[in-house]
């Protein structure tokens, strides 16, 4: 079924990269696919020193949320298969980064902050990736009671163990 028709342009956004994630991961293959799997394993961002004032009271948060670009993505796909599923799906309705935008968000533990350094724990990220935003958890407004996980049927622990593979490079 066709959406409703626009009437005017979409307004064009641009963004621009306030920083960088720093990993021990330099390829795809074998990567956590999401912090659960990533447990302990630590990383930094480093922000640029022009939104270092941006950073003030940061550390009063246990986690952060990183919004940050899929800058290995090279294509887009509507359809995609899950690495937590053999069934294609909608990709909003995973966590590819074959996305239109290529947009990732991870929420990490927040080590620390020094300068325009921050420590982060749990980070499931690409070495290089290009960072949007950081934005903290809070529980009182992030955490949902009674949500529903769709056709995502894997446990904690499943995600945990699961690694990439190459479904998504190229």
């Amino acid at each position: 079924m066709p959406g409703p028709e626009r009437k005017t342009p979409a307004p064009v956004i641009l963004m621009q990269p306030i920083g960088i994630i720093h990993t021990p991961f330099n390829t795809l293959e074998d990567m956590p696919i999401q912090p659960k799997g990533a447990e302990g394993i630590t990383g930094t961002v480093e922000l640029e020193e022009q939104y270092l004032a941006g950073l003030a009271d940061l550390d009063g948060f246990s986690h952060i949320y990183l919004l940050y670009t899929f800058h290995m993505a090279k294509r887009t796909a509507l359809t995609v298969t899950p690495f937590m599923d053999t069934s294609p799906r909608g990709v909003f309705a995973t966590r590819s980064p074959l996305r239109p935008n290529h947009i990732g968000i991870s929420i990490v533990k927040l080590v620390g902050v020094e300068k325009n350094i921050i420590t982060v724990q749990g980070i499931d990220v690409l070495n290089g990736s290009p960072l949007l935003d950081i934005k903290p958890y809070i529980a009182a407004f992030d955490a949902v009671q009674n949500s529903r996980s769709g056709w995502m049927q894997g446990s904690a622990e499943d995600v945990s163990r699961k690694r990439s593979d190459a479904r998504f490079v190229g």
